[in-house]
């Protein structure tokens, strides 16, 4: 067999994808402003610095008050109380709601000292500076408490995430002036054959000339799938301006592509030059595809190198199959997709009246079938669209949506598609360590109580919860030291000196892991003191902060004694810990989705996680 006949046998597919993958395309991260963010993956996992929002605000319009003046209020029995003043949005609180007092708020506004719940304006009628109050409102309703929708420390988006005008939303709310972003590969672009001409330029057809189609068509390609393209003149079908012109080409660019001079003819010189020169290395030549078999892969002095057919079908069918997944992969963009069928993964209940888009995230069971779940958290949540891939319509005859439906999602833009891996539940350091580690995972820290819910739907890939979960396959579990952070005021030598003293407390968020963690000690030493709920003598139990470090944060400036908190949280803000036991943290998967590569990844990433005091890992 002749070495010509050995360079022509053909490449199955799959191999063809693989040599081309395994070229090594990429370019160095960089940094972005975020005006110019748009379109960019990033490079690097972002967490919050800050809260969202840094303060409790009105979630309504109506009357900041006190939620004990209006116990007893009603249709029937409204009760009045004095209007001390008004605040707007952006307004700092001039006065403290004292006793019998209520402030006219506006949605968005900080709420003022002393008052800790909003009536809706629809509930009220006022008076001059007196406002009757039909309703009875309980401690934080209608308040947005500062870190509600991002925490100090919660991890917001994985290295891989595109970013949208929804995440760069996020990022600004975060207070990100630039981020960390993917490079974009700069790809030259080399059409070949003597008889192309640009298209500004006139055709001598009795010569056979035809508008060079392929330049401008593949580099609007390049540019959909993510790099950067760079335009080179057409070169004839002439060895030495072929080769200088690769030479130049590669000298600049992350990828060459040529298109043309790839077959077996007298003038198709590519493989031939690729092959015998010495600064050069022959990969593939030919493809088992049609069209697109005359395929040529290699490297240039180094650089990446595919030769694509000539023809444009021919040439841009074999850039989508091959070339632009390679791309994609360096960049991050994702092949393009408008619309999508999904099953809903719980049941939506819609009061009717209206028509209603509900924003949905996306996940891949471990079947490939595709998954939608609701993701709104309110229309002041920032993160309702920023974690959301699209929307599912309800019409307005429509009350009730059955989980298991077929619906079609509406895509936000054509870059949506399903994370890598979806994670649902306690807010902890060590798992969003390792997470940090995993590319585009979609993080939703909605506490244990959500993540077991979410487990017994059968939504997400994995679920981080507190002790030992019935369902699931545990991949990771620890014991972690949890307590209570203390203030330099604060002489606390255990739980009862708290219910014994004076001691103030700010408390975890319900549904979390702390919060249980804490419920349960009260319980346990009210059993002991024959007492059956020890919670009302805490002074500030109801009063709770977002956030695993934000009950602590919430000491460390002054509002509160103590705090629930994990060791390494009292350590990061340099206060006192007082050690009450230890809690379970399970990382657990759904059966079906344990072969999924994001969930590999994340098993990968837990076992080099660094350990951090307080943990101990369970075997």
């Amino acid at each position: 067999m002749t070495e010509r006949a050995n360079r022509r046998e053909l490449a199955d597919l799959e191999t063809a994808r693989t040599t081309i993958a395994e070229l090594g395309l990429g370019s160095e991260a960089t940094a972005v402003p975020l005006d110019d963010a748009q379109g960019r993956t990033l490079a690097a996992a972002v967490s919050a610095d800050i809260d969202v929002p840094g303060f409790d605000r009105a979630a309504m319009d109506g009357y900041a008050v006190r939620a004990n003046d209006t116990v007893g209020a009603g249709e029937a029995s409204p009760l009045e109380l004095a209007v001390a003043g008004e605040l707007h949005a952006g307004q700092p609180p001039e006065a403290a709601v004292g006793e019998g007092d209520a402030v006219e708020i506006a949605t968005g506004a900080v709420m003022p000292e002393g008052a800790d719940a909003v009536v809706v304006v629809e509930r009220t009628s006022r008076d001059g500076d007196r406002v009757a109050v039909r309703d009875t409102v309980t401690p934080g309703e209608n308040v947005l408490p500062a870190g509600a929708d991002v925490a100090v420390g919660d991890f917001a988006l994985s290295a891989g995430t595109r970013l949208t005008p929804r995440t760069i939303g996020l990022l600004s709310a975060l207070g990100e002036s630039s981020v960390p972003v993917r490079g974009r590969p700069e790809v030259a672009v080399v059409s070949t054959g003597d008889e192309l001409v640009p298209a500004d330029e006139p055709l001598d057809h009795d010569a056979g000339q035809i508008h060079d189609v392929n330049t401008p068509a593949i580099m609007a390609a390049v540019a959909a799938a993510g790099g950067e393209a760079v335009r080179f003149d057409s070169v004839g079908d002439d060895r030495e301006a072929l080769a200088d012109a690769l030479s130049r080409a590669a000298e600049t660019a992350d990828l060459v592509l040529t298109s043309g001079s790839t077959s077996a003819g007298s003038t198709d010189v590519l493989a031939t030059l690729v092959e015998e020169r010495e600064d050069t290395e022959l990969l593939l030549h030919g493809v088992d595809i049609q069209p697109g078999k005359p395929t040529v892969v290699g490297r240039i002095a180094g650089t990446p190198y595919v030769g694509l057919p000539g023809y444009p079908v021919s040439a841009l069918s074999v850039f989508r199959v091959l070339v632009a997944p390679a791309i994609r992969a360096a960049t991050g963009v994702p092949a393009p997709a408008m619309e999508t069928d999904a099953e809903l993964a719980t049941r939506v209940r819609h009061e009717g009246g209206r028509y209603r888009l509900v924003p949905v995230g996306l996940v891949a069971d471990g079947d490939g079938r595709t998954l939608a779940y609701p993701v709104d958290k309110g229309s002041g949540a920032t993160t309702s669209l920023a974690y959301a891939d699209g929307v599912v319509t309800v019409a307005a005859t429509t009350n009730y949506v059955p989980s298991g439906e077929r619906v079609t999602v509406e895509l936000f833009d054509d870059e949506a598609r399903p994370p890598a891996l979806l994670c649902v539940g306690d807010r902890d350091p060590v798992v969003s360590s390792a997470l940090s580690g995993v590319e585009r995972v979609r993080y939703l820290a909605r506490g244990t109580q959500a993540g077991e819910q979410w487990l017994a739907d059968g939504i997400p890939d994995v679920a981080v919860v507190a002790g030992d979960p019935e369902d699931g396959t545990a991949l990771a579990a620890w014991d972690r030291e949890w307590g209570l952070a203390l203030g330099p005021n604060a002489d606390l030598s255990g739980l009862d000196a708290l219910i014994d003293g004076d001691a103030t407390v700010v408390n975890a968020a319900p549904g979390t892991g702390l919060r249980a963690a804490f419920d349960d000690a009260l319980a346990a030493l009210g059993e002991e003191r024959g007492r059956a709920n020890l919670r009302d003598a805490v002074d500030g139990y109801g009063v709770t902060a977002h956030g695993l470090d934000g009950p602590a944060r919430r000491v460390k400036s002054g509002d509160a004694d103590a705090a629930p908190a994990l060791r390494p949280s009292a350590a990061s803000l340099g206060l006192s810990f007082l050690p009450l036991g230890t809690q379970r943290l399970t990382v657990v998967a759904l059966p079906d989705r344990r072969e999924k590569d994001g969930v590999e990844s994340l098993v990968a990433a837990l076992d080099e996680v660094e350990k951090l005091p307080g943990y101990e890992r369970v075997e």
